[in-house]
């Protein structure tokens, strides 16, 4: 999905207009739905620093809006292609049907731990079916990763503390 069509998504997620989210990011009154539509149409592509501003605006990961164009078969299966060289992802069989799978046992030093992010992400989409967490939390946590992810963990870390120093007393 172009940058413009994440913009859009989040946008009408937040219930925010054109204009609104125009003048959140810092363009005039009079502007400020021109130059978001221009984004949205893919006929203005923003700039790194705001493209941060439209997510810190929108509640999401600048990640979550520059994602690759996977909108076309080719697209996504080039994008499928380049992630299986940067990382440990394969593609496989299982039960005479075609599968992708993470290799537990082929990573390299300094490459991207592809299945600890596959098992983080299955956690929380089984904490969703399980019912221990919402869609919307759900949906928070994977337009925020990482940032929620860091969030979490300083989360656990600071009740752990906390528990321990109580123990203490």
């Amino acid at each position: 999905m172009a940058i413009g069509e994440r913009i859009r998504f989040f946008r009408n997620l937040k219930g925010y207009t054109q204009k609104g989210l125009g003048q959140l990011v810092g363009f005039s009154e009079k502007t400020a739905d021109i130059r978001i539509a221009q984004y949205e149409a893919g006929t203005r592509t923003p700039k790194a620093d705001m493209i941060k501003t439209m997510a810190a605006n929108l509640d999401v990961s600048p990640l979550a809006l520059n994602v690759p164009d996977i909108d076309t078969e080719l697209g996504l299966i080039h994008t499928l292609f380049a992630i299986e060289d940067l990382t440990n992802l394969k593609i496989d069989t299982l039960e005479g049907t075609a599968c992708l799978r993470v290799d537990p046992y082929k990573s390299a030093p300094g490459v991207f731990d592809l299945l600890s992010f596959i098992n983080r992400w299955q956690e929380e989409a089984a904490r969703y079916r399980n019912g221990e967490i919402t869609k919307e939390e759900y949906d928070r946590w994977r337009y925020t990763y990482p940032e929620a992810e860091a969030q979490q963990t300083r989360d656990r870390l600071d009740a752990l503390r906390k528990e321990r120093a109580s123990k203490e007393e």
